[in-house]
């Protein structure tokens, strides 16, 4: 996790259609690095919701990118409900409606938001990442080789914002082209500078972001890559563009994998937990099958979690809850409603041979069997067990082959659940995981570091 992790929930008034709730899907800033020391870039996802290449890339600088000199803020779901709903933009396309908004416009206090974080005067720099269609090239090769396209470019609206340290954006951009091009997968991905001289009279250009940034004095660039690829190699790109650009506002960054499209494929599949109801109750998300049936939530009470990454939610539809990567539904949880016991943090466990106390919201690594042991009071329900004449089913040593795959959360039938109940309240629940790997025991990773709200006017 970052040593200084900051996050800002912007809040939204929107409808959202097909059934869905809008609740959970407001956009977030995250303010990554050293605070008030050395220049920050700002890096935004998402503004348009079928381009998963982009807010995929931006997540991923918020959950597997530490900034040790410097700063990155990121917004990489600011058309949230867009993303969910794989649409360009439910009420039209955002990135038009910067030089003019409807005041009823349902969007107007989203722009009017990203627009004074922009204009803030610690933003050194602005990009605004999309998926382009085919491959932009400065002469008409064939269809999708030609001035007309647009993956595979760095988009700028001007050579020269004058009087600026960073206004000479043909220059940046070069060296971005410069560097992205010595890390390709093949030559037709090679990458180019688009300069749509917006300032001269472009119309559509000059309702962009990218356009008010410049006009306000902010160096801005759009980043877009081909969507000609598949979302793990449109985000690959884009890390290696957001890094050069890092590199030339001398921002040093590490980051928890090797920057390969595989390597990035396995960061955006892996990284979806949930933890609810302040770490009841874990879900690893990771194949998980589409439907999970009696997901104990709290009777009465508005339902809180903590995602693994800023791309993953839970919206209410009718009467049930769909779990969204971005684009992605991961499944669907249908819930079954109980009174918390809010004092219990723990059960007492026997985990091949070894006694051990787990705490709720964990997962653990099972190589043989294990047991749940006795408690006075408490009652254990291992999901996909059973047991005739068996009330409880903690004092049971139980392996695999003895609870029904179908019952596990996961599709290839290795992590199940383990439910304890206080007299008839639910007290909280343990993931078991009899995946073949070293043993140990895997917290849900998801405590998250100290909250600091940001000072921005709400």
């Amino acid at each position: 996790m970052k040593t200084v992790f900051q996050t800002l929930m912007l809040l939204l008034i929107i409808f959202c259609p097909a059934g869905l709730s809008a609740e959970n899907l407001n956009f977030t800033l995250h303010k990554l690095g050293r605070g008030n020391c050395g220049p920050t870039l700002l890096i935004i996802g998402g503004i348009q919701g079928d381009e998963p290449g982009g807010f995929n890339a931006a997540s991923l600088i918020v959950t597997d990118y530490t900034i040790t000199r410097g700063n990155v803020w990121v917004v990489p779901n600011l058309n949230f409900i867009s993303i969910i709903n794989r649409t360009r933009g439910i009420y039209g396309d955002m990135n038009r409606k910067f030089s003019a908004i409807k005041k009823t416009d349902p969007e107007l206090e989203t722009i009017t938001k990203i627009k004074e974080i922009i204009l803030d005067k610690n933003i050194s720099m602005v990009l605004n990442l999309h998926d382009g269609s085919g491959f932009y090239r400065t002469e008409y090769i064939d269809r999708w080789h030609s001035p007309a396209r647009w993956g595979q470019s760095i988009i700028i609206d001007r050579e020269k914002i004058s009087g600026k340290p960073l206004g000479n954006l043909q220059k940046t951009a070069k060296q971005v082209v410069s560097s992205v091009n010595r890390h390709l997968y093949a030559e037709e991905h090679r990458y180019h500078i688009k300069n749509t001289k917006t300032h001269l009279g472009n119309p559509e250009m000059e309702k962009t972001l990218s356009y008010f940034a410049v006009k306000n004095g902010v160096p801005a660039f759009g980043l877009e890559v081909s969507k000609s690829f598949p979302t793990h190699k449109r985000a690959y790109y884009h890390l290696r563009a957001i890094e050069a650009f890092m590199d030339i506002l001398n921002i040093a960054y590490q980051r928890n994998f090797s920057l390969t499209a595989a390597e990035v494929r396995n960061s955006i599949r892996n990284n979806v937990q949930l933890v609810l109801y302040e770490n009841k109750i874990f879900l690893d998300m990771k194949n998980a099958r589409s439907r999970l049936n009696y997901i104990p939530l709290k009777k009465n009470a508005d339902l809180t979690f903590t995602p693994s990454n800023p791309l993953l939610t839970i919206v209410p539809s009718k009467g049930r809850y769909r779990v969204y990567h971005g684009n992605r539904r991961l499944s669907q949880l249908h819930p079954q409603y109980f009174d918390y016991d809010v004092q219990s943090r723990n059960i007492r466990m026997e985990i091949d041979g070894k006694k051990q106390d787990i705490d709720f919201g964990k997962m653990v690594r099972v190589d043989r069997s294990f047991m749940v042991l006795p408690q006075n009071g408490y009652r254990v329900n291992i999901i996909g067990f059973r047991k005739k004449g068996v009330s409880s089913e903690c004092g049971i040593k139980v392996r695999k082959a003895d609870i029904l795959k179908r019952f596990s959360l996961d599709k290839k039938g290795e992590v199940y659940r383990v439910e304890v109940y206080k007299d008839k309240l639910f007290s909280g629940m343990v993931l078991v995981n009899f995946e073949k790997k070293p043993a140990m025991i895997t917290h849900a990773g998801l405590s998250p570091p100290p909250l600091i709200l940001d000072s921005f006017d709400r």
